[in-house]
C-alpha cells in the first residue's frame, strides 16, 4: 500500500502530497516519521492508495507510526480541505492547529509516576511478621500505604523515610509500577449540584437551540443568564450520548467558565486555551481525543477539540474580534464551527448582548433562529450611564484624565464599601513620547510605529515585535529635555487614582500583568474576594465577568475606538460601551456608569446609553446597505510583505494589474478595488503592501484571487504573500 503524506513543513514548496510505501498500523489520519532529503521529519497520512505515479526506485518507505492510533479523525482531514480552499491555507499550517504543538516533535509526552503498593504476598499478613519492632520508619511507612491503597513514590520519600521505602522495595514487601498522571488545570474545582430553575425566556431559548434546524443566536441582555441557556443545552446535549464545544473570547474569562462548568460536569469538561502549561494542554488534548472528557472549554483554538459526535457548538460573545485569527493561519471560528455543525448534524447557538450586526442581519433575514433574553436574572433595570463631555471639563479648567463626576462618583463607591471597574482600551503609561521643540516622535527601529513608554519598567516598548528601549531623558534628534508623554494607559490610570485615593487598593488587569501562568485567575479571584476595591483594565475586563460588589463602572475614553478608519468602528465602540457597562450592579446592589467622552452628541452614545441594540442596528444597517460593506459585500485584503521595499512595490504592482484584469470580467461584481501601503508601512522590518477589494460574495471571485496570490510568492519569492477575509484591522 502507498501512503500519501503532508510532512511537517510550512513552505510553499513543499505543500504537497508525498508518496511513501507504508508499513503494518499506517493508516488514513497517522502521524509517521518519514524520510525526507538526508533527515527524518514527522508527517501526517491523508489518503491511503493501491497505486503511485513515483517510479520504484524513487518510493520511500515509512519509518514508523508514532501514535498507537490515528490522531486526526475522518472529521479533521474534510476539515483541513474546507479550509485550504476556503481561507487559502497551507495543509500543513491546518493540521497543526489539530493538535498541541509541543506534541510535534515528541517534545511532551504523557507523564508516568512510580506508585507503590503492598504485594499481595504481604497485604493480609501482620507487619510484625516481617518488620522488626525497631524499624519504626518502615511499620510507619508500611502502615500508610495499607491505608491508603497505592501512593506515588515521591511522595512517600518527602514524607517518610526514603531508606526505609527501599527496604521495603527490595524484600518485595512493596512493589512499584508505572502510572500515568493526568496534569489537570483546576483540578481543585468539584463537581456540585447547583441546578437553577430556569426563566420561561431562559427555557424558550433551550428549547429553541435543541429544536431548530438553524444555527441560532441568543440575544440576550448582559445578566440575563446565558450562560445557564448554555449548561441546560449542553446536559441535555450530553444525556443523549452527544459532545459539546464552548468557547469564550477571552483566556481572562476560561477560569470563571470552567469554574461554572467543572461545578456542573465534574470531569466530563476539559479545558484548552494557551495559557495552560505544555503538559496540562497535552493531558487535556488527550482527554477529549480518547473520550475521557466530553465537554471542550476554551478560546479560539478550542474549536479544533478532537471530540467525536459533536452535539452542541456554542461560541459566547460570538461579536468579538478573537475569533478571527490575525496571524498565520488566519481563520475565523464561526465559519469552522459552522463546518463542524453540518458535519456532526450539530446544534450552533451564537450568543452576545451585541451581536455582530452581520449576525443579526443573518437572524432578520431567517438563516440563523433568534432566541431572545431581553430581561436580567434578577429583573434589576440596567445601570444607568452618565455621559460627561470631556470639552467642559477643560472649560471648566480640568484638564487632567477624570470628569469631577467620576471622581464624585468613585468617591461615593469607596465611602459605601463597594467595589469599582474603570476601563481604558489602552496598556502602559503613555501611547508614545515626543520632543515639543522638534516634533520627533519615538519610533521602533522595526517596525513603522510609535513606541509606548511603560513606567513601571521605565522602558519604551514596541507593542508589534516586543523590541524594548531606553527611554528618552533627552530628544536624540534636538537634544532638547522637553519630552511629551502622548495619551494616556492602564498604568497611568493606576498612578493617578492611587494620587487621589491613596487608601484604595487597586488591581491593573492587561496584557502586561497576566504574562504568567495562571495571572487572570489570581487578578480576578483576588477581585472577586474583596481584596481590592478598584480594578483597572483594557477589554479583558470589559465582558462576561460577574462580580456582586461592583456598582461603578467608569469609561475613560469611550472615543479611542469611535475614530479608527475602519467601517466598523461604531460598532465595536457600542459593544464596548454596552459589555463594561453590563459589569455594574449584576447582584441586589444598584449599578452606576460614568461615560466620558469629547463628542457626546454622537448618535452611538444615545443608543448606548439607552441600551438600545435594535434602535443602533437600523442605523448601522441602512448605512451599510447604502455603501455596501459587508454584509452586503465581501471585504478581501491581499497583504505582502518584504524586506527590501522595491521588491514589494513590484510584487504590489504586478497583483494589482492582474487584479484589474479579473475585476473587468466581473464588473459587475467589484465594487472597489485599490492598491496602497498599508497604514503600518513597516513591521518586524518588513515593507507592508496590501490590495484591498470590496466584491459581492463569491466563491470564484475568492479562487481568483487566491491564484494572484500563488502567483505573487512564485513570481516574487523574497516576498510573503497572503489574503484575508472581511478583515478585523486593515492597518
Amino acid at each position: 500500500m502507498i501512503a500519501r503524506v503532508i510532512v511537517d513543513i510550512s513552505a510553499g514548496d513543499v505543500d504537497r502530497v508525498f508518496d511513501y510505501v507504508s508499513i503494518d498500523g499506517t493508516e488514513r489520519g497517522s502521524r509517521v516519521s518519514v524520510p525526507f532529503g538526508n533527515r527524518s521529519i514527522e508527517g501526517y497520512v491523508i489518503e491511503m492508495s493501491e497505486t503511485t505515479d513515483v517510479p520504484p526506485e524513487k518510493l520511500k518507505t515509512i519509518q514508523s507510526v508514532i501514535d498507537d492510533r490515528p490522531i486526526i479523525s475522518e472529521e479533521f482531514l474534510r476539515l483541513c480541505d474546507y479550509m485550504t480552499e476556503h481561507f487559502h491555507l497551507r495543509k500543513i499550517d491546518v493540521f497543526r492547529l489539530f493538535l498541541p504543538s509541543k506534541m510535534r516533535g515528541g517534545r511532551i509526552k504523557s507523564l508516568e509516576k512510580n506508585v507503590i503498593e503492598i504485594s499481595s504476598e504481604y497485604k493480609n499478613e501482620d507487619p510484625a511478621l516481617f518488620i522488626k519492632k525497631s524499624a519504626y520508619s518502615q511499620a510507619e511507612v508500611f502502615e500508610f500505604v495499607r491505608e491508603a491503597g497505592s501512593v506515588e513514590q515521591s511522595y512517600l520519600n518527602a514524607n517518610f523515610s526514603a531508606a526505609a521505602v527501599r527496604n521495603l522495595l527490595t524484600r518485595g514487601v512493596f512493589v512499584s509500577h508505572k502510572e500515568t498522571v493526568m496534569r489537570t488545570p483546576y483540578s481543585n474545582i468539584v463537581q456540585r449540584d447547583n441546578t437553577v430553575v430556569l426563566t420561561d425566556e431562559q427555557r424558550s431559548a433551550v428549547d429553541m437551540i435543541l429544536s431548530g434546524d438553524k444555527p441560532t443566536l441568543l440575544f440576550g441582555v448582559t445578566g440575563s443568564g446565558k450562560t445557564e441557556v448554555y449548561l441546560n443545552a449542553i446536559e441535555t446535549t450530553l444525556k443523549s450520548g452527544k459532545t459539546a464545544i464552548m468557547l469564550v473570547p477571552e483566556i481572562s474569562l476560561t477560569p470563571q467558565v470552567m469554574r461554572v462548568f467543572r461545578s456542573r460536569f465534574g470531569d466530563e469538561v476539559a479545558l484548552l486555551h494557551s495559557g495552560l502549561s505544555d503538559g496540562e494542554r497535552f493531558d487535556e488534548w488527550r482527554r477529549l481525543l480518547t473520550g475521557g472528557a466530553h465537554v471542550a472549554v476554551g478560546a479560539r483554538s478550542a474549536i479544533f477539540a478532537p471530540l467525536e459526535n459533536v452535539g452542541l457548538i456554542v461560541i459566547d460573545e460570538e461579536h468579538d474580534t478573537s475569533y478571527a485569527s490575525e496571524s498565520n493561519p488566519r481563520y475565523i471560528t464561526r465559519d469552522v464551527a459552522m463546518f463542524r455543525a453540518r458535519y456532526n448534524g450539530a446544534r450552533l447557538v451564537m450568543g452576545s448582548a451585541t451581536p455582530a450586526v452581520e449576525s443579526f442581519y443573518r437572524a432578520q433575514q431567517g438563516e440563523y433562529a433568534l432566541a431572545r433574553l431581553p430581561n436580567r436574572v434578577n429583573k434589576r433595570e440596567m445601570p444607568a450611564i452618565e455621559v460627561v463631555n470631556m470639552c467642559n471639563e477643560v472649560m471648566y479648567g480640568n484638564s487632567g484624565m477624570f470628569s469631577a463626576k467620576l471622581v464624585t462618583a468613585l468617591d461615593e463607591c469607596l465611602k459605601a464599601g463597594n467595589q469599582a471597574i474603570l476601563f481604558l482600551n489602552r496598556r502602559g503609561y503613555s501611547s508614545y513620547v515626543m520632543c515639543r521643540k522638534c516634533g520627533y516622535v519615538a519610533k521602533c527601529e522595526d517596525c513603522d510605529v510609535s513606541l509606548v513608554y511603560h513606567k513601571d519598567e521605565n522602558i519604551l516598548k514596541c507593542h508589534y515585535c516586543q523590541r524594548r528601549y531606553a527611554n528618552l531623558d533627552l530628544c536624540p534628534n534636538c537634544k532638547s529635555p522637553h519630552i511629551k508623554q502622548g495619551f494616556m494607559g492602564t498604568e497611568r490610570i493606576v498612578e493617578n487614582v492611587s494620587a487621589l485615593f491613596p487608601s484604595a487598593r487597586i488591581i491593573r488587569m492587561d496584557n502586561d500583568t497576566t504574562r504568567t501562568k495562571d495571572a487572570h485567575l489570581k487578578l480576578l479571584g483576588d477581585f472577586a474576594a474583596g481584596n481590592a476595591d478598584i480594578l483597572v483594565g483594557t477589554q479583558m475586563v470589559a465582558k462576561g465577568h460577574d462580580f456582586a460588589n461592583v456598582t461603578l463602572v467608569g469609561i475613560i475614553d469611550a472615543d479611542m475606538s469611535l475614530h479608527f478608519s475602519d467601517f466598523r468602528a461604531v460598532e465595536r465602540t457600542f459593544q464596548l460601551i454596552t459589555q463594561v457597562a453590563g459589569r455594574a450592579g449584576r447582584e441586589s446592589k444598584a449599578g452606576r456608569v460614568v461615560l466620558q467622552t469629547y463628542t457626546p452628541n454622537h448618535y452611538v452614545y444615545r443608543f448606548a446609553t439607552a441600551y438600545d441594540y435594535e434602535g443602533f442596528y437600523d442605523k448601522e444597517i441602512n448605512l451599510l446597505r447604502a455603501t455596501r460593506f459587508p454584509p452586503f459585500s465581501e471585504i478581501l485584503r491581499m497583504l505582502i510583505t518584504c524586506e527590501n521595499e522595491d521588491i514589494a512595490l513590484d510584487a504590489t504592482k504586478y497583483a494589482i494589474d492582474e487584479m484589474r484584469k479579473i475585476s473587468a470580467e466581473y464588473e459587475n461584481d467589484f465594487i472597489y478595488l485599490n492598491a496602497m501601503r498599508s497604514p503600518k508601512k513597516r513591521i518586524q522590518t518588513k515593507y507592508r503592501m496590501q490590495l484591498l477589494m470590496r466584491v459581492k460574495p463569491s466563491d470564484e471571485i475568492r479562487r481568483r484571487v487566491y491564484e494572484v496570490a500563488d502567483e505573487v510568492a512564485v513570481k516574487f519569492p523574497q516576498t510573503i504573500c497572503f489574503t484575508e477575509i472581511n478583515p478585523n484591522d486593515l492597518s
